[in-house]
C-alpha cells in the first residue's frame, strides 16, 4: 500500500510538472507571436537609421531614434578646415528651421588632412566659443576607412546615397521618418538654395 501510494505522489507530481510546463510553453509561444504581429503591423517597423547611439561631446549616449518625426542634417566636421566657417552657416541654418522640427548632427572627424586633432573638449570648446553652435555635437568618430563608424558604414554603402564621404563637412538630408533624401558635397554651403530648398520641402511634409 505504501508503495502504491508513493507512486500516486509521483505521478501527480509529473501530471503536475507537465501542466506547467505547457502553460508555459504555451505563454512563450503566445508571447513571441504577439511580438511576431508587433512587428507586423503598419507604421511598427523602425528606420534603420534610428537604430544606432552614439556618445554626444561629453560622452553621454544618444539614441537617434529620439530625433524620430524630426528633419535631420547630418555633417561630418572639423575644426581646421577650410570649410569649417560652414559652422557659422549650420548655426542660422538650424535657427531658422529647429522650431519647425529641424536638428543638426554634427559629427567631428580627424579623417581628412588631420584637420580635427584635438580631444572633444577641446572641439567642444572650440565650436562653442568660435561659432556658439547650439545643435547636437557629438563624440569624435571616424567615417572612411577600417574605423568607420557603423553611423558612416550605413550613410555611405547602405543607404539610397552611397558612395564614400569625400572631405570634411559632407552633409545627409534625413526626412521626418528617417528616410536619408539627400547628399550634398563638402564644398557645398549649408545655406545654398539647393540645400535650403530641400530642407524646407522636407519640413513641409508630415
Amino acid at each position: 500500500m505504501a508503495i502504491y501510494s508513493k507512486t500516486l505522489v509521483g505521478l501527480s507530481g509529473l501530471i503536475f510538472l507537465g501542466l506547467g510546463l505547457c502553460a508555459f510553453m504555451e505563454s512563450d509561444v503566445n508571447a513571441r507571436e504577439e511580438q511576431s504581429n508587433v512587428a507586423s503591423r503598419p507604421g511598427t517597423s523602425m528606420a534603420p537609421l534610428y537604430g544606432f547611439r552614439l556618445p554626444d561631446i561629453d560622452g553621454h549616449p544618444v539614441d537617434l531614434k529620439t530625433f524620430k518625426g524630426k528633419v535631420l542634417l547630418i555633417v561630418n566636421t572639423a575644426s581646421m578646415c577650410g570649410n569649417t566657417p560652414q559652422y557659422a552657416d549650420l548655426q542660422e541654418m538650424y535657427e531658422r528651421y529647429q522650431e519647425r522640427g529641424f536638428e543638426i548632427l554634427a559629427f567631428p572627424a580627424n579623417d581628412f588632412g588631420q584637420q580635427e586633432p584635438g580631444t572633444n573638449q577641446e572641439i567642444k570648446g572650440f565650436c562653442y566659443t568660435r561659432y556658439s553652435i547650439s545643435f547636437p555635437l557629438f563624440s569624435k568618430i571616424s567615417v572612411v576607412g577600417k574605423e568607420k563608424h557603423p553611423l558612416y558604414q550605413y550613410l555611405t554603402e547602405r543607404s539610397p546615397f552611397p558612395g564614400r564621404v569625400t572631405w570634411n563637412f559632407q552633409k545627409y538630408l534625413v526626412d521626418r521618418s528617417g528616410n536619408v533624401i539627400g547628399k550634398y558635397d563638402p564644398g557645398m554651403t549649408p545655406l545654398s538654395p539647393t540645400i535650403l530648398s530641400d530642407v524646407e520641402k522636407a519640413l513641409a511634409k508630415s
